[in-house]
């Protein structure tokens, strides 16, 4: 019987970091590392065969600019305006990287980015008192003044008429609003982003899945295969993996130590869409609710108007979907290749201390059509069926870490992992990544370059003013905020 001999590796050439994730973490990475060290080698990894066709995609997120201005699951108790005044304050950071490279002539904002007013609309007592709180508190941020309040149904069908049109009178109603957001086509940003890239010298191979990770004397060997079967290796320096819900499980295969027990649980989204004009033309901007209570973080109701090549839509939920896929395009056995020994009774521990989070995924798993369309109706009572589709949107890893005290505990947002010597790193979780890739990249700039950090840090602090402001003052928001509309062309 005859053997079948191997088919050599196609031998890519050697790089000085690579990224693995075609998404917006990758792409923010290797446009910073392009401007700062454009000597280098960069090249980027992607499975699919386009960028951005995961988590960044215009239709696997809601596209808001995350800056604490709408999302009321950042601020469960209204007295307490720390964690978004943090993300708003990342979000500051992130839009004066893009400003910078605007005025360099690198991306075209009008392409990715538009102006947004960011609203919340609550109903009932309870949740009416909530929000009042929550603006109180907020307004004395220099980062949250220019927000509005309002419990007057006239003021607010003016900010949002389709959430008042049909609503039967008498039941309280709040809101508040800050002119200020943004809408985000990440995806094209990640196609500009990338760019840069490949201007300095860079690749970003499409088509290509990651298998190993293997470290060398001199760095790491990566290999993998495209689509028709046919191996690659290539030999780094630096890694960083930007790979959404695969990243654990890349990170597990290099064997670090820094992700010995964690864990990510799968959750999925869907959306109703419309582009009928006779409706999007009525509503300007992202208006939040409030969760139901269980719900994940990344499951605030919200009623968005999305631009997206040069076309207007809605866009409403998310609902709630599941499945062991860690990507949208991956396999259902993802999940179980990221069980090991050490993680079981991790995210077992974390699964029993979320029990109203496992309800309420059964609970949407089970809704009907009119059930879920019924949760639209609550923020648009006249909303009709027949101009609404509903739309599959992107899988979320979910963090699960372990705890000492817990055992296991699950995380909301992201988390940077950098091995001790330095030479890989990536980023796990999920939303408001996103919106804050600029401060993840500085943090990874810092600590994971520290031989380039010095000479770096003052190119930044140019291109990035806010990177040096400890404390937001009202001149210092204005200025920069004015500053970085300009450059973005935002109203």
């Amino acid at each position: 019987m005859k053997t079948r001999k191997p088919t050599p590796k196609a031998r890519i050439a050697d790089a000085d970091v690579v990224l693995i994730g075609g998404g917006i973490m990758s792409a923010t990475l290797g446009s910073m590392l392009s401007v700062l060290q454009p000597e280098w080698r960069i090249v980027m990894i992607e499975k699919t065969d386009a960028l951005a066709t995961e988590s960044s995609g215009p239709w696997n997120n809601a596209g808001t600019g995350h800056s604490g201005y709408c999302e009321l699951n950042y601020m469960p108790d209204p007295d307490n305006g720390a964690k978004p005044a943090s993300i708003a304050s990342q979000f500051h950071l992130t839009r004066q990287w893009w400003a910078h490279l605007a005025r360099e002539g690198r991306i075209e904002p009008a392409k990715f980015i538009h102006s947004s007013p960011h609203m919340d609309v609550v109903f009932g007592d309870r949740d009416v008192d909530y929000l009042r709180r929550r603006h109180q508190t907020l307004s004395r941020d220099p980062l949250f003044a220019e927000m509005q309040y309002s419990e007057d149904p006239a003021q607010i069908a003016q900010w949002a008429p389709l959430a008042v049109q049909g609503r039967a009178t008498g039941e309280r109603i709040a809101a508040t609003r800050h002119v200020r957001g943004t809408d985000v086509d990440f995806g094209e940003l990640t196609r500009q982003l990338t760019n840069i890239i490949t201007e300095h010298g860079g690749e970003a191979l499409t088509g290509r899945e990651v298998g190993t990770l293997s470290r060398a004397s001199d760095g790491w060997v990566i290999t993998g295969h495209d689509h028709a079967g046919a191996g690659f290796t290539l030999r780094t320096k630096r890694v960083f993996v930007g790979a959404g819900g695969f990243a654990l499980r890349l990170l597990q295969h290099a064997k670090l130590p820094e992700v010995r027990g964690y864990a990510v649980l799968p959750v999925g989204a869907a959306f109703y869409r419309t582009d009928n004009p006779q409706v999007t033309s009525q509503h300007d901007g992202k208006m939040y609710g409030q969760a139901e209570i269980g719900a994940p973080p990344m499951s605030v109701p919200h009623l968005d108007k999305r631009y997206v090549d040069g076309k207007e839509y809605l866009l409403f939920g998310p609902y709630a979907t599941f499945s062991t896929k860690l990507l949208k395009h991956g396999k259902l056995s993802d999940f179980f290749t990221t069980l090991r020994w050490h993680n079981l009774h991790v995210i077992a521990a974390a699964g029993l201390q979320n029990l109203s989070l496992v309800r309420y995924l059964i609970g949407q798993l089970a809704a009907s059509p009119e059930k879920k369309f019924a949760q639209l109706r609550r923020f648009f009572p006249k909303a009709d069926l027949a101009d609404w589709e509903l739309l599959e949107a992107g899988q979320r890893a979910q963090l699960v870490k372990p705890d000492r005290r817990r055992i296991g505990v699950l995380q909301q947002g992201t988390e940077l992992v950098i091995s001790a010597d330095t030479t890989v790193s990536g980023l796990l979780g999920a939303s408001p990544g996103a919106s804050t890739a600029v401060p993840i990249m500085l943090d990874l700039l810092q600590r994971g370059f520290p031989e380039q950090w010095d000479a770096w840090r003052s190119v930044l602090a140019d291109a990035i003013p806010g990177m040096t402001t400890t404390t937001w003052d009202a001149a210092t928001v204005a200025e920069s905020t004015a500053r970085t509309a300009d450059a973005l062309h935002l109203d």
